[in-house]
């Protein structure tokens, strides 16, 4: 069995490889890689049947590396290892899992004896395990009145990417008035009309934009991998509809 480690931290993918060791008496090689781009091309070089993978990377996040990884090989065992917990990676690790794909989340608060069981339950078993802390977090999200649906997420997404009304409603296939109800929705669910009465004048978008952030529903390598999707959907547009959005789409302000 052949294992790759996708770590940027040295100490940290030293640590890693003993655990393997310790865990794994099966595994023949162990390769590290620094970042996600020299991870995707050790995946495609060596055809890896397992990686582990941090996600807050410079140069290519964890998420990207990962859904390249499965793009090409989607029966590939991939363990997330990260500091963080965050809404955002959840949803990012959910939207890329190929179906029937063994996965696992754990954090590196984990025990060592924790991250033991997950490593061989993961990458050998293929079982699909997420830590118990992110479990709990789960369980309060979905028992939450303020949490998001996919496809508020998806608007919210673009809004952090600039997008106007009417170009959010091309890209998603809804009408301009669902989207702005989407918006107001988003504004209720993220506490920014409230905000209302005592601050008049706010911007909703900006100030929605700031919440999502603040409260991690959104991050930086998240909407790196946004950014990169939409550069993609731009791209395959229709040459007759690349002409910019009218300024007027904006009603849910």
């Amino acid at each position: 069995m052949r294992i790759l480690i996708v770590e940027d931290d040295y100490f940290h993918a030293s640590f890693l490889q003993n655990v393997i060791a310790e865990a794994l008496p099966e595994v023949t090689e162990t390769l590290h890689a620094q970042d996600g781009l020299q991870g995707e091309a050790a995946a495609r070089a060596g055809r890896f049947e397992a990686v582990v993978m941090d996600l807050q990377m410079a140069r290519r996040n964890g998420i990207e590396a990962a859904r390249t990884i499965w793009d090409e090989r989607p029966r590939t065992r991939i363990l997330f290892w990260s500091n963080y917990s965050d809404e955002a990676y959840l949803r990012g690790v959910a939207e890329i899992v190929p179906a029937k794909s063994a996965y696992g989340y754990v954090l590196k608060t984990a025990s060592r004896e924790r991250l033991k069981l997950v490593l061989r339950a993961v990458l050998l078993e293929g079982q699909v395990m997420v830590d118990r802390e992110i479990q709990r977090l789960r369980r309060r999200s979905a028992s939450h009145r303020h949490v998001l649906n996919d496809s508020e997420y998806a608007v919210l997404l673009d809004l952090a990417l600039g997008l106007q009304d009417r170009l959010i409603a091309e890209r998603r296939g809804l009408s301009l008035r669902t989207v702005q109800n989407r918006l107001l929705t988003l504004y209720a669910k993220l506490g920014v009309s409230d905000e209302e009465p005592s601050m008049p004048g706010l911007n909703k978008r900006v100030r929605a934009l700031s919440r999502a952030i603040s409260t991690r529903i959104l991050n930086v390598e998240m909407l790196e991998t946004a950014q990169r999707d939409l550069e993609s959907w731009l791209g395959e547009r229709p040459v007759n509809e690349k002409a910019p959005p009218t300024q007027e789409g904006d009603g849910a302000r």
